[in-house]
């Protein structure tokens, strides 16, 4: 029901220090047609001992009280809650003060002596719909604030591209936060050829979904991309990432999955580095097979060896990176899960699809699978990547 509806009851807060004015204040409310119960207050201090014990729908409030004069008494209810509307009443000869006040957080000021029934009624039922009308504003621009500032950090999570003109690769990416206007979590990816025409990809999972960890993910995404160019390569790179996820990371229990691939122009095989991370699916001619080379703790735990593992890429084929979000959403009564293994019998059902349609039917199946048990419950990245002909070698 709407504040404005007439037939809904509405309490009104009167801060009126003459009982002859609040009389007539309550006649005029009453001639109103409006069903308002009226509290009174004498005081100011009154008033502060109404608005702790319940919340008025509107305040009228006289700007001279024994125990308060001008905008102070405004002042002090807006800072009791700032979300109630408020009405001023002023005399004949300081309507001054009722301009002031609006200009000051009020909604409208009363004149007494020039008020009457229809007019007390408009007054009290337009500076609820106003107040309402100002927080849904406010509402909207802070939603605006976080949208721009998703959008900033979302630049810094899922960065462009750093290829050499005819890549020889195909890179296919898909991002899925699990909820609508929340900050991306800490999930993250990144892609780039050195000048041997190796293309490095990595992806990676700050454990948790807030501000920290995404901007923890933002800072190791940016310092892989710095290492990989400064020539570090294998454990050298993840003990350089653990030691600045120590440094940056806003608590001690917080850890971090990566997964890094160097991939040369030429050969059957490429270099896999992981760090606690889930394995890959290698899809390709109609087949998805589960990769999950050996590799080391997650980054934060403990010291670890993350020796670099030889994988094979044959061609035609594309290595799918993902974040475990892709699995570990609910699919079935209590806890049940999808899994890897359910993962992989899903992708197989769409083996025959090409890479960037296969990656995408990918995440809408697994969205579909838990729509019905609370939707996905984590971020959801993921990265394909194939070998392709350079337009030279043609």
């Amino acid at each position: 029901m709407s504040a404005h509806d007439d037939h809904e009851s509405l309490c009104v807060l009167l801060v009126e220090d003459d009982r002859a004015d609040a009389i007539l204040v309550e006649e005029l409310i009453a001639d109103s047609g409006v069903d308002m119960r009226v509290d009174w207050a004498a005081t100011m201090a009154d008033a502060e001992r109404a608005l702790a014990a319940t919340r008025p729908d509107c305040v009228l409030l006289d700007l001279h009280l024994h125990d308060t004069v001008g905008i102070d008494g405004l002042t002090r209810i807006a800072a009791r809650d700032a979300t109630l509307p408020i009405v001023v009443l002023t005399g004949l000869n300081d309507e001054h003060f009722g301009v002031s006040a609006v200009a000051s957080g009020a909604q409208d000021y009363l004149v007494k002596g020039r008020v009457d029934p229809e007019m007390l009624r408009r007054a009290v039922l337009y500076a609820i719909e106003r107040k309402r009308a100002e927080l849904t504003a406010v509402d909207l621009h802070a939603s605006q604030l976080r949208a721009r500032e998703n959008a900033r950090l979302e630049r810094g999570l899922l960065p462009s591209p750093l290829l050499l003109d005819d890549p020889g690769v195909e890179i296919v990416t898909q991002y899925r936060p699990s909820r609508e206007n929340a900050l991306l979590g800490g999930d993250f990816y990144d892609f780039v050829q050195t000048p041997d025409r190796t293309v490095h990809v990595m992806i990676g999972d700050v454990a948790g979904h807030g501000a920290d960890e995404a901007a923890l993910g933002v800072a190791l995404r940016i310092a892989w991309r710095a290492l990989t160019f400064a020539g570090l390569r294998g454990s050298d790179r993840m003990r350089q990432l653990e030691r600045i996820l120590r440094a940056e990371r806003a608590g001690k229990g917080i850890f971090a999955t990566v997964l890094s691939l160097a991939i040369p122009p030429d050969g059957p095989t490429i270099t896999a580095v992981r760090a606690g991370h889930p394995g890959m699916l290698l899809h390709g001619g109609g087949t998805v097979e589960w990769v999950e080379p050996p590799g080391g703790p997650a980054l934060g735990l403990h010291a670890g060896d993350w020796a670099p593992q030889q994988v094979p890429l044959p061609e035609g084929k594309g290595l799918v990176l993902l974040t475990d979000g892709l699995f570990e959403g609910h699919v079935g009564r209590g806890n049940e899960r999808l899994g890897e293994q359910g993962l992989l019998e899903l992708a197989r059902s769409l083996a025959m699809l090409p890479g960037p349609q296969f990656v995408a039917a990918l995440i809408d199946a697994v969205e579909e699978r838990a729509q019905s048990h609370g939707g996905i419950g984590d971020d959801i990245a993921v990265v394909r990547v194939e070998r392709v002909p350079r337009v030279a070698q043609r």
